[in-house]
């Protein structure tokens, strides 16, 4: 049998010394985490209560940190082993009772009014929306967010949605496909687009400007590439977006004026009739005003392309991959939800914007 290995007892002063290390490491890392800009600026009548609930995570976390790690480094620093007692056994110990209602307690307090926060919080911004609120659907596809709204009696399908500052609104979220998950870091809400169900959330934005609508779920091979925005104006921007999405459509018959016209708003909105995803989604092209870049940079990619080169394409992605892409990002169906027409005009303006 080894013999016991015998150390000295702590001292009160080196307890007082380790507690006040932890207590000023705690207060600096706490001042260091409130300093930190962690998110972007915030859009949204919620952000500042979920920003402020983050702050008091941190608060409370960071001094649990500190003690748990400066606890341990203690430990092995006042009693760690020493050359020459390789073989020799620790004193019998009887562990305190008490001290570990203490560190079971106390966490659990802590557990459950943090429990007890949040969801009040939840609740509070789950709250059934106002009567004005204006509605949203939000459809999550591999690999394009597509949105619909009703404005006075006309429906709006876009992949760049626009909206009134300091407006209620409740987005209602679905998906064709996979999981998605809905999320505007700027507004701190986000929700699961789930297959089969619709689910939703409702807010105020706040702030002007242009927000990036990214899915915070992996879906597949183009997640990273999974992202439109969102512009927040004043109520003239918002009733000038809605007049030019409503307008009439050029009509038909009207030679390659016409079909130009009828090519930009299928590349702009796709056909909510049949499915068809808009090109916008995923795809940049400066004659759109669209910048996504899940799938190639048409102003570059397809430039000098001839129109049965770019029919091929958009009817048969997976026979003309660009570089740097994989298969199946692109959905293979153009040729079931657009009509021979309605493809001829998408490829004149195509053809036509990249190569003018």
């Amino acid at each position: 049998m080894g013999e016991e290995i015998r150390r000295g007892t702590v001292t009160t002063r080196t307890w007082l010394v380790f507690a006040a290390a932890m207590i000023v490491a705690s207060v600096a890392g706490i001042v260091i985490g409130l300093a930190i800009e962690w998110f972007p600026v915030q859009g949204s009548d919620v952000a500042d209560d979920i920003d402020l609930f983050w702050d008091v995570l941190l608060i409370v976390s960071v001094p649990i940190f500190v003690l748990v790690t400066g606890v341990v480094l203690f430990s092995i620093w006042r009693w760690r082993m020493r050359p020459g007692e390789e073989r020799l056994d620790g004193p019998p110990i009887h562990g305190n009772t008490c001290l570990e209602i203490i560190w079971t307690a106390i966490p659990t307090v802590i557990i459950a009014g943090l429990c007890a926060y949040a969801t009040v919080l939840l609740l509070d911004i789950q709250e059934a929306p106002a009567k004005n609120t204006r509605v949203v659907q939000v459809t999550g596809e591999q690999f394009a967010w597509t949105f619909a709204m009703n404005e006075g009696g006309k429906k709006i399908q876009t992949t760049r949605i626009v909206l009134p500052l300091d407006q209620p609104v409740e987005f209602r979220v679905r998906s064709k496909d996979v999981l998605h998950s809905f999320w505007v870091p700027e507004w701190r809400l986000k929700v699961d687009a789930v297959p089969g169900i619709t689910t939703k959330y409702s807010l105020t934005p706040t702030k002007r400007g242009e927000f990036q609508v990214v899915c915070a779920e992996l879906c597949g091979l183009g997640h990273a590439f999974m992202r439109q925005f969102v512009r927040v104006g004043s109520d003239a921007d918002f009733q000038a977006w809605v007049d030019d999405m409503t307008a009439p459509a050029a009509p038909a018959g009207g030679g390659a004026g016409a079909a130009k016209a009828d090519g930009a708003k299928l590349f702009a909105a796709g056909n909510p009739q049949t499915g068809a995803t808009a090109c916008s989604a995923c795809h940049t092209l400066s004659a759109a005003g669209s910048d996504a870049q899940t799938g190639p940079n048409l102003d570059k990619a397809v430039k000098g392309w001839d129109a049965a080169r770019l029919r091929g394409a958009i009817a048969d992605p997976a026979k003309d991959i660009s570089p740097g892409f994989a298969a199946n990002i692109m959905p293979p169906n153009y040729a079931q939800t657009l009509s021979p027409e309605e493809l001829d005009a998408l490829v004149e303006f195509v053809k036509t914007s990249v190569n003018r």
